[in-house]
């Protein structure tokens, strides 16, 4: 079994940054795509930035691109979203997800946390 956890949200105000972490606590060999998706309030969840682990090929959402960054650490364990000039639109729950090998979807998925924008 795959457990995700996502540390560092938190409030800030509009054009501060934030930076977030994933960390896979156990069997992320098996994982082979890792994304940020965010729901704001009375909004479904929409895909924030990807990453692919093994070759590092990064997707971002049209609303994030150029402001928002995905990477990994050197042993692929933990994903990062760093986020600059940050909008009262970016408040939303953030969440961290994982794609086995092989599989269609995103089935593996962290608590969540909280950004908070303000203007």
């Amino acid at each position: 079994q795959v457990q995700l956890e996502e540390f560092g949200g938190g409030s800030v105000q509009a054009g501060g940054s934030l930076k977030l972490a994933c960390t896979a606590s156990r069997n992320n060999y098996l994982l082979c795509e890792k994304a940020w998706y965010r729901q704001a309030p009375g909004k479904e969840r929409e895909l924030v930035s990807s990453i692919i682990v093994s070759e590092g090929t990064r997707k971002y959402g049209n609303s994030v691109k150029g402001r928002f960054t995905i990477s990994q650490d050197y042993a692929k364990t933990v994903i990062y979203l760093e986020m600059n000039s940050l909008e009262s639109e970016d408040t939303a729950v953030y969440y961290c997800a994982a794609k086995r090998c092989g599989e269609p979807s995103f089935g593996y998925w962290g608590p969540g946390t909280q950004v908070t924008v303000s203007s």
